[in-house]
């Protein structure tokens, strides 16, 4: 089938350009002026993805001056990127927090991870963002290992954590929600959700200024001084602040060399079909929800605003993309919706994301005044947004939540810079064998 004038934008694209459907379908976004001169504020926040615009936004609340510097322009990264999944939890799984933290702190962070996903509610009624948000996301078994571990992991959510909004689903019940016959059973989630997440980034960013918030797109940081004040400095200015919060995740590079040595910056691929229209996209999906799959190399998908199918899969543990990614997702997508073989691809493109080495969140200080927020391992959209809160909490003296993230322990990609990716690449073969398995 054509993937007709098909508008792709790949991780080795231009940066100042991301022809996504996100991007194609964005609201009117902020037009905001590069650092030019010294600006001194309470907080610098760098990076001007949804950690970083909730950072700004929740210190600016408390009555704190603030500074945001974006290297390109709000919401350029994986915030403005991704499959737009609202996910409660964390990529690690709770068991790796319970054998770091113990059961009790376990919890904490549990129910921490939740209230992210009702912060995102509430900000997203509060200040009227209009971002496609709709409740529901299932994660569906491929095969007998898939659905064993799916009803563990509701029995340990529902039992242990006290979590009640999941369900499980057979294979009848999966087929009379999504048309396909590529899953055995599922855990439907009423209480994770999807939306839009470059509209979604961009409202919160409105809200940031409206709080008072100095926003400078175009403003790549060059240097930073942690002294007190602190100095952040870009081409053409300069920020003095009482403290700085890093929020550059997978962007981080030169910046925090010891930081940079504790994420894999991972390419991740989405196409965006023709639009299906009402009729046909609600035969394929019958509810308007998110769909994940369980392989370790994941797909999922869901349905747009105007009808499309929204598909992502296949992940470059590289850094480089190697094939061509409208034809390869569309494949993997077919796979799932051989009745699609008649649907042309509008938009492909990819990003990356940051992952530890535990895929447990790395929150923490680099020094007294400078705090950082990285490694959210796929769950970013709801969990960028608590951390945010998290750290306003502690820069304003309050830091007993956030230091339960601080103690979890995190280790160097193993190889340096020279080896850290062939070995993961290495790795991770491991675990595609195993989906096939």
């Amino acid at each position: 089938m054509p993937l007709r004038n098909v508008k792709q934008s790949c991780v080795k694209a231009s940066p100042a350009i991301v022809r996504s459907y996100y991007a194609a379908s964005a609201h009117p976004r902020l037009r905001c002026p590069s650092l030019q001169g010294d600006v001194a504020v309470d907080v610098c926040v760098v990076g001007g993805g949804i950690a970083g615009c909730s950072t700004a936004l929740h210190l600016a609340e408390r009555g704190y001056s603030v500074a945001l510097l974006e290297a390109e322009h709000i919401g350029w990264g994986a915030s403005g990127r991704s499959g737009g999944q609202v996910l409660t939890g964390f990529a690690s799984g709770q068991h790796k927090l319970v054998d770091q933290l113990g059961l009790a702190t376990a919890r904490q962070l549990w129910d921490i991870s939740v209230e992210g996903v009702e912060l995102l509610r509430t900000l997203v009624q509060h200040y009227q963002i209009d971002c496609d948000l709709h409740w529901g996301q299932m994660h569906v078994a491929i095969k007998k290992r898939h659905r064993r571990e799916l009803q563990s992991e509701l029995e340990e959510a529902q039992t242990v954590y006290g979590y009640s909004r999941l369900r499980s689903l057979d294979r009848a019940e999966v087929e009379a929600l999504i048309a396909t016959h590529q899953y055995c059973a599922g855990v439907l989630d009423s209480g994770s959700a999807h939306l839009h997440p470059f509209n979604y980034t961009l409202g919160l960013a409105r809200a940031a200024e409206l709080a008072g918030v100095k926003i400078f797109e175009n403003s790549r940081v060059s240097e930073i001084d942690h002294g007190d004040p602190a100095s952040v400095r870009t081409e053409l200015g300069l920020v003095k602040s009482r403290f700085v919060v890093l929020c550059c995740n997978a962007y981080i590079d030169q910046l925090a060399p010891k930081l940079r040595a504790r994420i894999m910056p991972v390419g991740t691929y989405i196409v965006a079909t023709q639009s299906l229209g009402a009729e046909r996209i609600q035969k394929l999906i019958r509810e308007n929800i998110a769909v994940t799959d369980m392989n370790f190399v994941l797909d999922y998908f869901r349905r747009s605003a105007d009808h499309r199918l929204i598909f992502g899969g296949r992940v470059s543990y590289s850094g480089l993309d190697a094939f061509d990614t409208a034809r390869a997702t569309r494949k993997r997508m077919l796979k799932v919706f051989p009745q699609l073989h008649d649907v042309a691809i509008d938009y492909a493109w990819g990003g990356f994301v940051d992952i530890t080495m535990s895929r447990a969140p790395d929150f923490g200080r680099i020094a007294a005044n400078v705090y950082y927020l990285q490694g959210f391992s796929g769950h970013g959209i709801a969990l960028t947004g608590i951390a945010g809160k998290l750290v306003a909490e502690a820069i304003a003296g309050h830091a007993e939540r956030f230091d339960l993230f601080t103690r979890l322990q995190h280790r160097e990609f193993p190889g340096g810079a020279a080896l850290r990716t062939p070995a993961l690449v290495l790795a991770m073969l491991w675990y595609r064998l195993r989906d096939l398995l």
